[in-house]
């Protein structure tokens, strides 16, 4: 490619990222040409002669026109670069794009369980290793907690502790059949006043997990059944 190719295209990705008119100087540092301002300038006045680029005002640098355009895509662009960089565009586009339904159908799982259940609803979100959980006033609404803040206070805890609560989740067996962890079986020691319904979900290449929490008084299988249909609901939308 020879220099006034060059500069054209220079003068055509400058004006392509900034919509700024390109002078001789910012053509020499942005683009690393060896030669002085002059020699720029000439190669400059060659094109504007050639009609493919002008200068829209007499202070200002040039700007492409459309045969500069014309001659930039026919003959300079560099496709197969262009090409690897909307791969890679697309490529994290649709993983952000997965990822965004992935919660999406997290968090509709949960406000799913929490609008059927009189527990505590929740699931592990994978991309950020936090829980996300609904109903805990249904929880504090039985007796049991009423008759004891305590309690309370420790399911909230043990909810927050993100980091605790699904390395502890992890550690575990758990599939994508509904498991049910009553009063003392109960994984974590802080609430085992508690049983925790847990079962695992598996969205595009994400997987965590989701269930319900609730006195052991709660109907088990009832629970077990809505975890069972929420699941299948998810998986078919």
């Amino acid at each position: 490619m020879d220099r006034r190719t060059q500069v054209l295209k220079a003068i055509v990705q400058h004006f392509i990222s900034t919509a700024e008119p390109v002078g001789s100087n910012t053509i020499i540092v942005s683009y690393k040409f060896e030669v002085s301002p002059a020699t720029i300038r000439n190669e400059m006045a060659s094109l504007e002669k050639e009609g493919l680029i002008y200068q829209p005002h007499t202070s200002s640098g040039r700007v492409p026109t459309e045969l500069g355009y014309r001659k930039y895509i026919d003959e300079i662009a560099d496709f197969d670069d262009a090409r690897r960089r909307a791969q890679q565009l697309v490529a994290n586009v649709h993983k952000e794009y997965v990822l965004e339904k992935v919660r999406e159908k997290i968090y509709d799982m949960v406000n799913l369980l929490a609008r059927a259940t009189n527990g505590v609803s929740f699931a592990t979100v994978p991309d950020n290793r936090r829980t996300f959980f609904l109903g805990l006033s249904n929880v504090l609404k039985q007796p049991e907690f009423m008759e004891d803040p305590r309690r309370a206070s420790q399911v909230v805890e043990m909810l927050e502790d993100d980091n605790n609560f699904i390395n502890t989740l992890s550690q575990l067996d758990i599939d994508v059949v509904p498991q049910a962890y009553i009063g003392q079986e109960n994984i974590f020691p802080q609430i085992q006043s508690c049983s925790i319904i847990v079962a695992k979900y598996q969205l595009a290449d994400y997987h965590g997990f989701f269930g319900i929490l609730g006195p052991t008084r709660m109907d088990y299988a009832y629970n077990i059944a809505l975890l069972q249909e929420i699941k299948k609901l998810i998986d078919n939308q």
